[in-house]
């Protein structure tokens, strides 16, 4: 049962990541102008021999259904094509624009979770109290304030004014990098052992982590609070209540596990207007991750970069899906046996 539902999940993320390879394709191929020429700077795209040379190794010549296989080899052998603007493999920048906005979006999804999951928890526990009252004015601050311009705020009150935070970059100047195991500078730098390295990469982490978080805990929140409370409704709540268990254990055993189903699609879903946000907030931060680099890329009209990128995220949250699928099956056995 447990291998045909893994099966099953693992058969419709394949399906789905063939589709969204298909739109992406059909799309470039319908953008008006040369599709050559288009992949090609301005300079090369002048020279007639690079042009040819173009059109042969990406099928350009051949007709449209040909093109698409070649385009599907060509994505299973790691070739996206090379970026107009920085002259590397596509898939190259993304192996070093990566692992920043990775370190971000990790340490943006766990502050979303303790806080938003632990948020809601306490205002279900408070329903229609003053607690209550205050965290459901916090939830749809979250979700309403515009992130962009969180971001300036915060940079404002806790980098220009009170300087608590870096307002950019991943370390300050002067400093090394650490040594490269996955390229987030927290987990390397605890890796080498290095204290201070790790302090100075997680101060500047923190405070873009938390902005972009901002939007998922409201979400969280809300969804936890009113998922708690209808499960605190039940019998069997009530019944492990009148069997004298302490209160926190019905709440975290009983209350919170039946409850968490609807709060991990919420997170699935919100996982999406997280990768959406990385755009603003790392422009904002000057943090160099893949939204800087999406956001330069579109700028100079760079489509092999473009495409790259939005495989690239289609592929992350297709995977965060496919965790909180699984994750479903974990949580409830009827969803397996479904």
């Amino acid at each position: 049962m447990l291998f045909r539902f893994i099966l099953s999940r693992l058969g419709s993320a394949a399906i789905l990541s063939v589709g969204i390879i298909f739109v992406s394709f059909i799309l470039t191929a319908l953008l008006p102008g040369d599709a050559a020429t288009s992949r090609l700077g301005e300079r090369a795209a002048a020279d007639p021999e690079i042009v040819a040379a173009m059109r042969t190794r990406y099928g350009l010549d051949q007709p449209l259904y040909m093109q698409f296989f070649i385009y599907l080899g060509n994505l299973l052998r790691g070739d996206l094509g090379t970026s107009i603007r920085t002259q590397n493999p596509v898939l190259s920048d993304l192996a070093q624009f990566g692992p920043a906005s990775a370190e971000l979006a990790i340490a943006a999804t766990l502050i979303a979770i303790v806080m938003g999951v632990g948020f809601g928890i306490i205002a279900s526990l408070r329903a229609n109290g003053i607690v209550d009252q205050v965290l459901r004015v916090v939830s749809l601050g979250g979700v309403s304030i515009p992130i962009f311009w969180l971001a300036l705020i915060a940079v404002y009150l806790f980098s220009t004014v009170n300087r608590i935070f870096p307002s950019s970059g991943r370390l300050n100047p002067g400093e090394t990098p650490p040594p490269q195991i996955t390229g987030m500078y927290t987990f390397d730098a605890l890796a080498a052992g290095n204290w201070p390295l790790f302090v100075s990469a997680f101060t500047h982490l923190i405070l873009p982590a938390l902005v972009l978080s901002a939007p998922m805990i409201g979400l969280l929140l809300r969804f936890t609070r009113s998922s708690m409370l209808e499960v605190l409704g039940n019998e069997y709540v009530r019944a492990a209540e009148a069997k004298g268990l302490p209160r926190h254990t019905v709440v975290l055993r009983h209350v919170l596990r039946g409850a968490l189903v609807p709060v991990i699609t919420v997170l699935g879903t919100a996982f999406a207007s997280l990768l959406a946000g990385t755009v603003l907030v790392e422009q904002i931060f000057g943090w160099p991750g893949i939204g800087a680099y999406a956001f330069r890329s579109a700028s100079n009209l760079d489509l092999p970069a473009i495409v790259g990128v939005t495989l690239f995220v289609a592929l992350v949250y297709i995977t965060v899906n496919l965790i909180v699928d699984f994750l479903y099956g974990v949580i409830d056995p009827r969803i397996r046996r479904a």
